[in-house]
């Protein structure tokens, strides 16, 4: 996968892509991690890339001309064949914008994009961008959440960790990604180790067992149970099996007493 980061502040991402798990994805070839900035595409002798809107207002906007500038200038990203190592057809990018108004993202988003072969971020400052962005270069729209930042930079950031660490080989244990909280549609069960007895407190004595199928269950049991009492909307339109629907109402009844 390669991934392309449109800012007017590249050095903000320089420890985030060598650190970690990014840095180590990049490390082995998994992904190419870049940033441009786009300042440089400025079309002007002050090398401005925002202007006051049209029709008047507070802020100042960011201009169309460098940022289609900077994603025209990408390179082409490619696949080749594994039979004889010739290239195919050029990969069309997903262009993302970071922006409040955009999309809430998620973990289904992030594994919609992870499965993509380019992507390419692009992270505004000021009051907005021109609408010309939006509707002519943009593929998709996202926010991190209900809230405004400086800019667009640290909400890319996590939504290049999300996706970076869902690709084939990144996690050492591949299924680390598999049972995070929201890849199944609830929050993650309880985690313990060594030891198993720390100032009174033990660990559950099903995880000891070794009966494998049981440990599922108490899982399965745990993640709905913590789903209820801290995130009840992710059960909304949720199909339950009955011994589901059993465990939960056990869980309430017990909850009451």
């Amino acid at each position: 996968m390669r991934i392309d980061v449109l800012t007017l502040f590249p050095e903000m991402f320089d420890g985030v892509f060598s650190s970690s798990i990014l840095g180590k994805a990049r490390d082995k070839g998994i992904v190419s991690l870049n940033t441009v900035n786009f300042r440089e595409y400025s079309n002007n002798k002050h090398n401005t890339v925002d202007d006051y809107p049209y029709g008047g207002g507070g802020g100042m906007v960011l201009k169309p001309e460098p940022i289609f500038a900077a994603v025209e200038d990408l390179p082409v990203h490619r696949t080749s064949r594994s039979s004889d190592d010739e290239p195919t057809a050029a990969v069309k990018p997903r262009v993302i914008l970071m922006c409040p108004q955009g999309e809430t993202f998620t973990q289904s988003k992030a594994e919609e994009l992870s499965a993509e072969q380019h992507l390419v971020f692009i992270c505004g400052h000021y009051e907005g961008y021109d609408e010309r962005i939006r509707q002519y270069l943009v593929t998709d729209e996202l926010s991190v959440g209900d809230y405004v930042l400086t800019g667009g930079e640290l909400p890319a950031m996590v939504v290049i960790d999300s996706v970076v660490r869902l690709l084939p080989g990144v996690l050492g244990n591949e299924m680390s990604a598999v049972t995070d909280s929201f890849s199944t549609g609830l929050l993650e069960y309880p985690h313990y180790t060594r030891p198993v007895k720390f100032r009174d407190w033990e660990v559950p004595e099903i995880l000891l067992s070794g009966h494998h199928e049981n440990v599922k269950n108490w899982r399965l049991q745990q993640s709905l149970y913590r789903t209820l009492e801290r995130r009840p909307d992710l059960l909304e339109g949720r199909e339950l099996s009955k011994k589901e629907q059993a465990w939960l109402e056990e869980w309430k009844r017990q909850k009451q007493e």
